[in-house]
C-alpha cells in the first residue's frame, strides 16, 4: 500500500478496508474522504470491478485544448485582456449549460452521436431504457454542478488553452445507483446504502456493469470534447492539440507481469510519457503534466511509479467540506444553523488578486477549501514531470444553487 503526501485518520482507515478487498492499493496526494473509497484512491482487482470505487459520477475527468490562439492576440495590455476575458466569460456562460439537470438547447447539440446506437443499452431493462436514453441525449455536452467548470488559461509560453471538468451526467449517476440497487437484491431505480460493491466480470451482472460503464466513458469523453471545442470555435481559434483523461474508472491493465481491473477514484492514469490535465482552483494555476519516462538512473522513481499503479492526483484536494465552507440553514426557514468559514468577500478577493474572470461558484468551490497543487504535486515526487503551467483567465461554474445563469440556448 503506498500513500503519497499526508492524510487524516478516517482517509487512511477508508483506504485500509479497501485493501481488505483488493490486490493492491495505492493514495495519491489529494486524496480525501469519499463513499466507500477515498478520492485519490487506486485499487487493482482481479477480474472484478467495485461499483462505488469507480463511484457514481462515472468517468469523470478533464480535457484540455491548446489552441492557435496567444495572449498577444487577444489584447496588448491587462485591460484589454481583461475585457476579452469578461466577453468570453459570458458568451460560455450563456452558450454552454451549467448546473443539475440541466439540457444542451445548442442548435448542434450532439444528440445524435453513434454512442447512442451502442449494443450496451441492452444491459438497460427495456422499461427503463427509453428514458435513459432520451435523458443522456439532452444531457450530452452539459458541464453540471459542483466543481465542475469550463476554463481558459494562458500558459508560460501565452498559448490560449480551454479546459474542462466534468463526467457522465445523469446517465452515469443512474448506471452506478442502479447496479449497487442489483447488488443488494433490490430493482433498477431504487435506492440503498452505499456500500462496497465487488461484481465480478465473469457473472451476469458484473458483465453488464463494465458495458454500461464502458459506454458512460465514451459519453463523458463525448461530452467533454464538443464543450472544450464549442468554447475553441467562440475564441474564433482552431485545435493544436488535445488532452483528455477520465479520473473515476476501471481499465484492464498489466502491472508487473499480472493483469489487473484498476480502478481510479479521483485519479489520473500517469503510465511513462502519458500526458494530463490537473486543475487547481477557480483561483489557482493547473498543469499539463506526464508520467516521467525514466532510465537506469532511476530505479527509484520506477518502483514509486509502480508502486502508484502509475497513477496520480486529479486536482489538488479538498482540506474542507461543503458544509464547513458554506455553512448551514434550516431546510425550511433558512434560519443559519451553523456559520461557513468562507465568505464571498473572501472568494471574491482571492479570485480578483489572480486576475480571474468568474462565473458563478459557489463558496464551497473556493480555493480556500482546497490544498494548492504544487504542494500536492510535490507529494508525487518525481513520479510526474510538468509540461505546462496554465493560469486561469475565466472560470465558469453553476451557480452557488447548483443551477446555470441560463440553461443554454439555441
Amino acid at each position: 500500500m503506498r500513500v503519497f503526501g499526508q492524510h487524516d485518520e478516517n482517509t487512511l482507515i477508508q483506504l485500509e478496508k479497501v485493501a481488505l478487498s483488493a490486490e493492491r492499493v495505492a493514495l495519491m496526494a489529494d486524496g480525501h474522504l469519499g463513499y466507500v473509497m477515498p478520492i485519490g484512491g487506486v485499487a487493482a482487482y482481479r477480474d472484478a470491478v467495485s461499483v462505488v470505487g469507480v463511484g457514481f459520477d462515472i468517468a469523470c475527468g478533464n480535457a484540455a485544448i491548446r489552441t492557435n490562439l496567444t495572449i498577444e492576440q487577444v489584447g496588448d495590455g491587462p485591460e484589454e485582456v481583461r475585457s476579452w476575458a469578461t466577453s468570453v466569460a459570458d458568451e460560455i456562460n450563456d452558450t454552454i449549460s451549467f448546473g443539475v439537470g440541466g439540457s444542451n438547447r445548442s442548435s448542434d447539440a450532439p444528440a445524435d452521436h453513434p454512442l447512442f446506437e451502442e449494443p450496451a443499452w441492452d444491459a438497460v431493462p427495456p422499461n427503463q431504457r427509453g428514458n435513459l436514453r432520451e435523458k443522456a441525449r439532452v444531457q450530452l455536452g452539459t458541464v453540471g454542478s459542483g466543481n465542475h467548470y469550463v476554463d481558459v488559461f494562458v500558459d508560460e509560453a501565452g498559448h490560449i488553452w480551454v479546459g474542462v471538468h466534468f463526467g457522465s451526467r445523469g446517465f452515469g449517476h443512474t448506471v452506478a445507483s442502479a447496479f449497487l440497487a442489483l447488488a443488494q437484491g433490490a430493482s433498477w431505480g431504487d435506492r440503498v446504502p452505499e456500500r462496497e460493491t465487488i461484481l465480478s466480470l465473469d457473472e451476469p451482472l458484473g458483465h453488464d456493469y463494465w458495458h454500461l460503464m464502458t459506454l458512460a466513458g465514451e459519453y463523458a469523453y463525448a461530452g467533454r470534447e464538443w464543450v472544450a471545442r464549442k468554447v475553441v470555435d467562440m475564441l474564433g481559434a482552431r485545435e493544436v492539440e488535445l488532452v483528455h483523461n477520465h479520473h473515476n474508472f476501471a481499465w484492464r491493465e498489466e502491472h508487473d507481469g499480472e493483469s489487473y481491473i484498476v480502478v481510479r477514484k479521483g485519479a489520473t492514469p500517469a503510465f511513462p510519457g502519458q500526458k494530463g490535465f490537473v486543475g487547481g482552483s477557480m483561483g489557482d494555476d493547473a498543469v499539463i503534466l506526464q508520467g516521467r519516462v525514466t532510465d537506469e538512473s532511476q530505479l527509484d522513481v520506477a518502483e514509486l511509479q509502480r508502486e502508484a499503479l502509475f497513477s496520480t492526483v486529479h486536482g489538488a484536494g479538498r482540506v474542507m467540506s461543503r458544509t464547513a465552507a458554506k455553512g448551514k440553514r434550516h431546510r425550511k426557514t433558512g434560519d443559519v444553523i451553523s456559520a461557513g468559514r468562507v465568505s464571498k468577500e473572501m472568494m471574491e478577493s482571492w479570485v480578483a488578486e489572480k486576475g480571474v474572470v468568474l462565473r458563478g461558484g459557489g463558496l464551497d468551490e473556493s480555493p480556500h477549501v482546497y490544498r494548492r497543487l504544487p504542494d500536492v504535486l510535490e507529494a508525487q515526487g518525481d513520479t510526474v514531470e510538468v509540461l505546462h503551467t496554465l493560469r486561469p483567465l475565466v472560470v465558469v461554474m453553476a451557480g452557488a444553487d447548483g443551477f446555470g445563469r441560463r440553461r443554454g440556448r439555441a
